[in-house]
């Protein structure tokens, strides 16, 4: 009712409106961080996605079994990279380890809920992710291991980004992704 249109919500919202997983927002320091950034967000994602097909929400279901191959495509293929890093050379696999090592913090976060989470929970509208959980890390373990990685031993995972608390690199990336907007205002693509 604002006359808001596409762009202006893609582009000109101020940070703490974006609700986001911290994991998603994290640096492509190198490959090996790409990789395993993209592993751990391939796996929840195909889980949400086949969960997301028992919604109370006939669109949300449709998208659901349509994002669902792509979403196992993305799987196997970030899966597959992991394995050959992980299995590679002593350098491949030492720069994989330390992207797993710095990243896993992010991951707990994927199974956090905010209010709004619980309340299309609540509706049927939104998988309860919390009941993945379990499973999401038991699948990355074995990937983990397939790829002779090691899983890092953390005491305190990051959250924060689903209710606008975002990471440092969060204003890089509006900074790159607003410029046009921002520079250009009333532009139309």
């Amino acid at each position: 009712g604002d006359k808001s249109t596409e762009d202006d919500i893609a582009f000109l919202r101020k940070e703490r409106e974006y609700k986001n997983v911290l994991l998603v927002e994290q640096p492509n320091t190198d490959f090996g961080y790409v990789i395993v950034r993209q592993f751990f967000f391939d796996v929840y994602n195909r889980m949400f996605l086949g969960a997301l097909q028992q919604s109370a929400d006939e669109t949300l279901r449709a998208l659901a079994f349509k994002g669902i191959k792509e979403a196992s495509y993305h799987e196997r293929f970030s899966g597959d990279w992991l394995k050959r890093l992980g299995d590679g050379t002593e350098e491949s696999k030492t720069r994989v380890q330390q992207a797993v090592n710095d990243l896993w913090i992010y991951t707990d976060e994927l199974f956090h809920t905010t209010k709004a989470d619980d309340a299309m929970i609540e509706a049927g509208v939104a998988p309860d992710m919390l009941q993945l959980k379990e499973y999401y890390y038991e699948k990355v373990g074995e990937l983990l291991s397939i790829a002779t990685l090691e899983i890092p031993e953390v005491e305190y995972f990051q959250k924060g980004g689903k209710e606008g608390l975002h990471s440092e690199h969060m204003g890089y990336i509006l900074a790159d992704m607003q410029y046009m907007q921002r520079t250009y205002p009333d532009s139309k693509w």
